[in-house]
């Protein structure tokens, strides 16, 4: 992007960047740099745009965190490093993982183990299927304690 915006430019196009889906602070910032906008009026617009809640960190790591686990089956780890690479705060990180239910996040890793165990069937080792099926639920971001558990009953 080429074209410099001013500050009353660039505040419709960033509030429609919050409002198509929650977006992370680091995001929309990296948007307002782009748009050409210096360091005092990206924080003034930044400012501007938490007061009137089209930039909410905490909402975002929620929504985040819920997505990632319900479509792509990660676990804590995973959510947690990925919302760090967004700069999301630990507090937010805290947040949004409590919200993930307790039992669908072990039915969902119990899920995970069996369709996995299905791709192992030729494998006749045992402690090369189990340490198949550990390596890729840790790699899915789940812990280590539950991968054993689920595990250590396979």
């Amino acid at each position: 992007m080429n074209t410099k915006l001013s500050k009353e430019q660039a505040l419709p196009k960033i509030k429609q960047y919050c409002t198509y889906q929650e977006r992370c602070h680091a995001e929309v910032k990296e948007k307002l740099y782009a748009f050409g906008l210096y360091k005092k009026d990206v924080e003034q617009l930044m400012s501007q745009l938490i007061e009137e809640n089209y930039l909410n960190e905490e909402r975002f790591a929620i929504q985040y965190a819920g997505g990632k686990f319900r479509m792509n089956q990660w676990g804590r780890i995973k959510i947690k490093y990925a919302l760090k690479q967004k700069q999301v705060s630990d507090y937010c990180i805290k947040k949004a993982l409590k919200e993930i239910n307790e039992s669908d996040y072990k039915k969902t890793l119990q899920k995970l183990a069996e369709k996995k165990l299905k791709t192992l069937k030729a494998e006749t080792n045992i402690f090369i299927k189990k340490k198949k099926l550990q390596d890729y639920l840790l790699q899915k971001g789940y812990e280590g304690e539950l991968v054993r558990e689920v595990g250590s009953e396979k």
